[in-house]
Parts: structure tokens; sequence; C-alpha cells
């Protein structure tokens, strides 16, 4: 039988865990961790699956390659069970399973993790996190916290050194690190938005400026946190889908004897385990601007770059090369009783349509970044991530927001095309998938049996627009569609002045025209195209 904290116990029997297919750590882990502990560079704060699976796993890789001697410490700012639950047991291991699209899987234990903390002033954690921020030799503090994490208000901000949210206890180690001597450090954000390293930085002002104003720290930390050669918050972008714990994989891991595969869920309804299972595609893309050096994270695959190429890495993904595939198929794939995103790619009208938006009508307006090439970016998601039968992901998932993300991922698109003076009779599925929305929106699937749309804060707002059309009724009042293809906070931009709504209205209508019609029309289109 296999235990995590076996390979520190003295215990570990390498030999079985490599004839299983289990790749053990390279390195000497208590050599790292006592070299970490003395001399820290990175603390990333969020604990979770996904900082498990990427961040923490190329690190592991980096070190495997003999170049590099530290690790990582992990500080979590809102879930504290986490690191009672799926750290501490099992003394800050974990095991990364990669589930391929092929159906093989790769299992590997990642030991770069060399503390785990609970960030709160409330816990003795606290003051060792003081301590390493006012410690030289860090270089890096990192965030996987979701956009949500950057938040602040004003009873927080009044909190004064006391704040409850994450970037008010970074502020005021950031305080710490500047009162030790105005040391440098990057603050570095691998959370998944747009822009990532803006929201970090207008996080922690919001906290240092109010301090300032209520007498609690002096205009020269204000300077300190202005200064680029101390202090920088750097864009990434990361790409990597790490769903709750499967069943699936609990059996194949039980099934080779490996004995920790429980599922953990706090009080807060975090979801994880002692392992993390992941798909086998990733991205990490980072502005490589940093004041005190970094750990070389490109050892492990992440690309170092320039601000303006990861900026067109974000657009090539989120207007081209993945998310409007998506919330193109999460919209029909609701109507046509899909739940199951790998489902959805083996149906030829849906795998096609996505295909074809992708590489016919949002290609001719992607510049390419250079590092990573936009035609094998959405390959591997037409190929690899989308059918990986191992990604339960589903329509109803990706469908929620839908009107706060259809601006960015086809509107934008559409703006370039009007911007460029490209020819728009090329735009054909991206305006079937806008005409889909209002068909969506009635909540009915393909055989007009219920269906419950997504959540979303505008769906009432926009489904009362929609309310008066009625399905399989051809001679109607069909006004109600200008009122809702004429809202540029739905979709970028008026789409009758745009040149495209009489196209949309014309597409809606055979969407609405009965029983089937959803089928129908996606099937006319796709094969048309």
């Amino acid at each position: 039988m296999m235990k995590l904290k076996d390979i520190l116990n003295g215990q570990l029997n390498a030999a079985e865990w490599e004839a299983k297919g289990y790749e053990l750590p390279k390195y000497n882990i208590k050599d790292v961790r006592e070299k970490t502990a003395k001399n820290p560079t990175w603390v990333h704060f969020g604990g979770g699956n996904i900082f498990r699976a990427f961040p923490a796993a190329i690190l592991n890789d980096a070190l495997n390659t003999g170049k590099y001697d530290r690790g990582v410490i992990v500080a979590e700012t809102f879930d504290f069970e986490v690191i009672d639950k799926a750290y501490a047991p099992y003394d800050n291991l974990s095991l990364c399973v990669n589930l391929c699209s092929d159906g093989s899987i790769e299992k590997k234990v990642i030991a770069s993790v060399t503390e785990a903390l609970k960030a709160d002033p409330q816990f003795p954690d606290w003051n060792r996190l003081v301590e390493i921020f006012k410690n030289p030799s860090l270089q890096m503090i990192s965030f996987t916290i979701t956009e949500k994490g950057y938040t602040f208000n004003d009873a927080d901000l009044a909190r004064g050194m006391k704040p409850l949210f994450a970037m008010g206890k970074v502020c005021a180690l950031l305080f710490e690190r500047y009162k030790a001597g105005k040391l440098p450090l990057t603050v570095q954000s691998m959370d998944n938005c747009s822009h990532n390293g803006d929201k970090v930085k207008a996080g922690v002002f919001a906290y240092a400026e109010r301090w300032l104003q209520d007498g609690l720290v002096e205009q020269g930390f204000i300077d300190y946190l202005k200064d680029e050669t101390k202090i920088t918050f750097p864009w990434s972008m990361i790409d990597k889908i790490t769903p709750r714990p499967h069943e699936k994989v609990k059996e194949l891991l039980a099934a080779d004897g490996f004995e920790d595969n429980d599922y953990i869920e706090t009080e807060k309804h975090t979801f994880t385990a002692p392992f993390v299972n992941a798909e086998e595609v990733q991205y990490l893309v980072i502005e490589d601007h940093y004041t005190n050096g970094r750990p070389p994270l490109d050892l492990g695959g992440a690309l170092y770059t320039t601000r303006e190429t990861v900026d067109k890495v974000e657009t090539m993904k989120v207007t081209t090369c993945l998310n409007p595939l998506h919330t193109a198929m999460s919209i029909y794939g609701c109507m046509l009783d899909y739940t199951l995103i790998s489902a959805e790619m083996k149906d030829d009208d849906l795998r096609a349509f996505i295909q074809k938006i992708g590489y016919m009508e949002a290609m001719p307006v992607v510049v390419d970044p250079g590092v990573l090439n936009p035609y094998e970016f959405i390959g591997a998601v037409l190929n690899k991530r989308l059918p990986n039968p191992f990604m339960p992901d589903a329509p109803q998932r990706i469908a929620m927001d839908t009107s706060q993300k259809l601006p960015i991922r086809f509107g934008e698109t559409l703006k370039k095309y009007i911007a460029r003076g490209l020819d728009k009779s090329n735009l054909v599925l991206i305006p079937l998938t806008l005409a889909g929305y209002a068909r969506y929106l009635k909540g009915l699937k393909d055989d007009l049996t219920a269906f419950e749309p997504s959540p979303d804060p505008m769906l009432a707002e926009l489904q009362a627009i929609v309310a008066p059309l009625e399905i399989g009724k051809a001679d109607q009042d069909w006004s109600p569609l200008k009122q809702l293809y004429s809202r540029k906070d739905v979709f970028g931009l008026d789409l009758y002045e745009a040149g495209f709504g009489d196209q949309i209205e014309g597409m809606v209508k055979e969407l609405y025209a009965g029983k089937g019609a959803v089928r129908a029309t996606l099937h006319k289109y796709v094969a048309a195209r």
C-alpha cells in the first residue's frame, strides 16, 4: 500500500510506486525544505487545486532538473481548513494526476511545497509570514485566489491593520517588508482574469491609501509601492482546467494501492483531496518584470515575456481560441440536452460549429503573440481539451454569466472586423451563436421541454425581453429582437448599427420555428459553411 507520508518517514518503497507509474521527486526533499526555510524565495497565496496542479507542479519539475533548490511556501487566506485537511496530514505533499485525452493518466508526486500557513493574524502562522516578508531573499509572492479574491470594501478598509480580505493582509505584509528596509519584491497574480496584475495592484493600493489617510502608514510606504525598482505587479495568462476530485480517479488510485484518495469538503464548501486531477494541457505566460530575481519556472514550462505579449496571448485565448468556443457550445449544448462538453464533441454539428468559428471566422483578426501559435493552441482545444472524457465539464457551468461574457468573447471580434474593413459576409456562425442566445433565454430545449438557464445577473431582465416571442409562430411581432440585439452592454456593440442585426434576426426566426428547429438551423448553417 502507498501513502504520501511514507515518502518522508523512511518507509518509501520507491520500486513499488514507480512500477505502478508514479513519478517520484528526483531531488532531496528535506534539503530543499531546509534551504527554503532559511532563505525563502516564493510565497503563494491560495492553496487550492489549481495551485497544486500547476504552479507547484511546474516548480516541482524545475527542482527535478537539479538546477534549483528552493520550494514554495503556500499561504491560505480564505479557507483555513484546507491547510488542516489537505496539507498537514500529508506532510504538504500531494499527487497530481494529469488526465490525458487518449485515456492515459500521468501520476506525479508534488513535493515543492515546503510550508503551508494560515494567512491571518489570528493564527501563530502570521508571525512566520511576517518573518518571511522581512527576509531579503524573498523574490515573489503570487496568487490563485480567483478574481473575487482581489475585492475590497469600505468596511474592511476601515479595519486598519486587521483586515479580513486577502488584499488587506497582503498590504499589511508588504508594510512589514517596507519597514525591514524597503526590500524589493514582485507581486505576481496567476489568476485566470484579464490584466490580473492590475487587479492585485488596485487592491493593495486601496488599503495602503486608506491607511495613509487614517495615519497608519507614512507617505514613504506609498512611494515604495509605486517604485518599480522595488515593487512590481506583472501580468500573466494562466490556463489549465482542474475540476473537483473525480470518482473515476479515486477508483484508479485505489486500484493501484494508493491510500490517500479521500474526498475533503470543508465547511466553506471547498472540494479537494490529497490528489488533484487536471487536464494535460497547460499554459502559463508571465510578464518578466521582477525586482529581486525570480524562481526559474521556465525550467518547468512557464514562458517569460513582455506585458504586450501577455496581452496578445490573453486576447487570443479569450476572443478566439478557447472562450468563444466554450460559450457557443454551451448555449447550443443546453438546448440540445447535453450535460458534458466531451459528449458535445462527439456531435458532428457541434464539433464543426466551433471548429469553423475558431479557424474560419475568429482567426482572421488574431494577432499572433509569437510565444504560442494560435493554430496549435486551438488545435489542442479541439483535439485534446474539449474531447477529454476525464474532464466532467458541463455546458450548464460554462453558460453561467453568459451576458457578461458575450461582449468580450464575440463583440471584440465583430469590432475588429469593422475597424479593419474585413468582409463581414465571412461571419455566419458567430451571428448564429448570438442568435442562439435569444432562443436559449426561453428556457426550452429543442424538444420544447423546459430547462433552467444558468445563473446570470441579467437573466431575468433579458428573459423579459424575449418573453412575448412564441416558438412555432412565424406571424408575430418580432420587435423584441430589436430591443435585445441593440444592447451594447450585452453584445459590446449595437448589432443593428454594426450591420448584423437583420442577419441575426433571420436566424432567430428559424430557431423559433418549432420543435427540432435548433438542430435543423444549426445543421443548415454549419453544413453550408
